[in-house]
């Protein structure tokens, strides 16, 4: 097996995620970690956020973490040869008030990845540039959109119910820029 200081975002994402799952925690990848991965690495980050998919004591996930090396540092998981770093928010596993219904499984060689779908993905950068005017999460919609079919009705639909169709408006504009260029 590969040592880990030597995984890619994915591969140690994927080896956290089916770690935690043997050890009956399971865990779906959120965050720019999915936007990486979906845009091919054009976004980067340092840090591979989890939402636990059931609760798990704060005191089981550290000694699960703790197996692998990683030691808790104020919110964060860190391992002084990883160049990621780990968080877990808080859940439920939701986009806004939507709850999520629906993951993408990612089989490597080190694991199965749990994550967001593309989809959701874009959902979950679209609500902040909607609601705390991210333009850098904007950029990230647009890189994932170009790269993965994305539901444009469905996104209409449920930029409506937020109540931001001009915002989506903005998203489309500059994805057909993007598209363009």
């Amino acid at each position: 097996m590969k040592h880990i200081a030597q995984m890619t975002l994915t591969e140690l994402a994927a080896y956290i995620s089916s770690y935690l799952q043997q050890k009956n925690m399971p865990v779906v990848l959120v965050g720019g970690a999915c936007v990486s991965i979906y845009c091919h690495n054009k976004y980067q980050t340092s840090d591979l956020d989890f939402v636990e998919k059931y609760y798990t004591k704060r005191s089981d996930l550290k000694a699960a973490l703790a197996e692998l090396g990683f030691e808790e540092q104020n919110r964060y998981f860190v391992r002084p040869d990883v160049q990621y770093f780990l968080e877990f928010p808080a859940g439920p596993l939701a986009i806004g008030d939507s709850p999520v219904r629906q993951l993408h499984e990612l089989k490597t060689d080190l694991g199965v990845l749990a994550l967001l779908t593309a989809q959701d993905c874009v959902r979950d950068r679209l609500s902040a540039f909607y609601h705390w005017r991210d333009k850098q999460a904007l950029q990230q919609a647009i890189w994932v959109a170009q790269f993965n079919p994305i539901d444009l009705d469905f996104l209409r639909e449920w930029s409506q119910a937020e109540a931001m169709l001009d915002k989506f408006e903005i998203f489309l504009v500059e994805l057909q820029k993007a598209q363009e260029s």
